[in-house]
């Protein structure tokens, strides 16, 4: 029988390893995306990638930010990975809205329907959650002024995050799903691509689960 140690070992060893490898994905899908979409060939290559920069690279980094085994800037204090995840959470949702604007303005030049998908349903709806979370955010700035304390914000604010998040992992693999997407990439490509924000998603609900819905559990 294995000792606890060697338990809490190997759970760290893998955690490591997930949360390497989620870095990994993070960076190398928005890449393929832009090798598929060839940002600046037409105005509707500019929405797959800003989509996929935003929601696979820069939000994925900014919550990676506070990964205990992980984490890009593990040695410094709270404070700064905290302004780091505000930064990286505004550049994330400046790529999503331009991302928005950019396919909003190409369906009008062509003069098609919008929002007439799932995919541009769910990517309305995550873009708007989104901006709402980040506005959001600035009550962890003044606890006092919504009479609840910082723990219970901090628990709010990060389970909302995780609603975000995921809510733009799906519309992610929904513009998968689109008939360009699956016109152009196929194949095991395509079944690669889709892991890659399913196990995005997979590795920061582990996190977050950890870091705060676990602690709240055993709180009395």
């Amino acid at each position: 029988m294995a000792e606890p140690g060697e338990d809490y070992w190997l759970y760290g060893a893998l955690r490591k390893a997930a949360g390497t490898g989620a870095h990994l994905l993070s960076l190398g899908f928005p890449i393929g995306m832009a090798v598929v979409s060839k940002p600046g060939s037409s105005l509707f290559s500019w929405h797959p990638f800003l989509m996929a920069l935003a929601f696979s690279f820069i939000m994925t980094q900014a919550l990676l930010l506070f990964s205990p085994e992980t984490s890009l800037i593990m040695s410094y204090s709270r404070k700064i990975k905290v302004r780091a995840h505000w930064l990286l959470q505004g550049l994330a949702s400046t790529c999503a809205i331009l991302g928005l604007a950019i396919i909003s303005f190409n369906k009008y030049l062509n003069d098609k329907p919008h929002f007439t998908s799932w995919h541009g349903l769910v990517g309305l709806v995550t873009v708007l959650y989104i901006c709402m979370q980040s506005i959001g955010g600035v009550s962890l700035l003044y606890p006092k002024l919504m009479n609840w304390s910082l723990s219970k914000l901090k628990l709010y604010h990060a389970t909302s995050g995780l609603v975000g998040y995921l809510l733009g992992c799906t519309s992610l693999l929904l513009g998968m799903c689109s008939t360009w997407f699956t016109e152009t990439v196929t194949g095991i490509t395509w079944y690669l691509a889709v892991c890659c924000p399913v196990l995005l998603a997979l590795v920061i609900m582990n996190q977050i689960s950890n870091a705060y819905l676990k602690k709240k559990r055993m709180q009395p």
